[in-house]
């Protein structure tokens, strides 16, 4: 492993760290980049020669200046690569707890609502559990992972969608209102931890990224359904719950959309 050190002095913003990244992304040698905005150094950990590096960031016009190559054991990356993975495995358990949790509830309370966040629980699992694999990978395995979980949250949006129309067309059943508000609250309770915990980590990397744009998704969609438990209860009516299961999957799709975006 090498550890390459750049001096770059058009680069003083996230923009230009941006650019940086994905300009970098398509070199499948790189593990990690380390940028460090207030004295314009980028350290690069590769594997092979630092020079393909070196005429990638020059194409930017960025007035990028080799500093330095070193060998390197890594140890830094190697102590962040072991935090991501136990992060990764919290969030892993309280999603699927919770997609197991309002899976359940939502049958059984006849919620479209809840059947439809507890969907986002399983595709979030599914997210976490394809960031645990990317973790320690390089920038392109990691962007690859996260454009699997956004076509996968898609996948979950279209089924989503089909059965709301299909309880639109014909299904009469007015959900148990006190379920959905109880179930959600738990859940949001549990996305709100799996957030915070996330925000800490600070990772750029496209994966973990992913997983934060999915968890903030969660949190907005916890506070839909609880709104929309209060409505059913106001209304007596399956059409708030409706209309919050139509919104989830919207907020889904757009999600996946990011995610596709932060991939490429």
């Amino acid at each position: 492993m090498q550890k390459t050190t750049f001096i770059i002095q058009k680069m003083d913003c996230a923009a230009e760290e941006q650019l940086i990244r994905l300009k970098l992304g398509r070199l499948p040698n790189i593990v990690s980049l380390q940028f460090d905005l207030a004295h314009r150094r980028l350290e690069v950990y590769h594997s092979g020669d630092y020079k393909p590096i070196h005429n990638e960031i020059d194409l930017l016009q960025l007035d990028a200046t080799f500093k330095e190559t070193t060998g390197t054991d890594d140890l830094a990356r190697a102590g962040q690569d072991a935090a991501e993975r136990v992060l990764l495995w919290q969030v892993l358990a309280i999603n699927f707890f919770f997609f197991g949790l309002e899976v359940l509830a939502g049958f059984i309370s006849h919620s479209m609502g809840l059947v439809g966040d507890s969907l986002d629980m399983l595709a979030d699992s599914f997210v976490y559990g394809m960031a645990l694999f990317a973790v320690g990978g390089t920038i392109a395995a990691k962007k690859n992972i996260a454009r699997a979980s956004g076509y996968f949250q898609i996948v979950l949006a279209v089924m989503g969608m089909t059965e709301v129309v299909r309880r639109f067309a014909g299904y009469d059943k007015v959900p148990a209102f006190a379920t959905m508000i109880v179930i959600s609250i738990l859940a949001l309770i549990g996305n709100t931890m799996s957030l915070y915990l996330l925000q800490k980590n600070k990772s750029c990397d496209a994966h973990m990224q992913a997983s934060l744009i999915f968890t903030s998704n969660d949190v907005i969609i916890n506070i839909g359904v609880i709104i929309a438990g209060a409505l059913v209860y106001a209304t007596n009516s399956r059409f708030p719950d409706l209309l919050a299961g139509t919104i989830i999957f919207f907020i889904v799709a757009r999600g996946a959309y990011r995610i596709l975006q932060l991939a490429k």
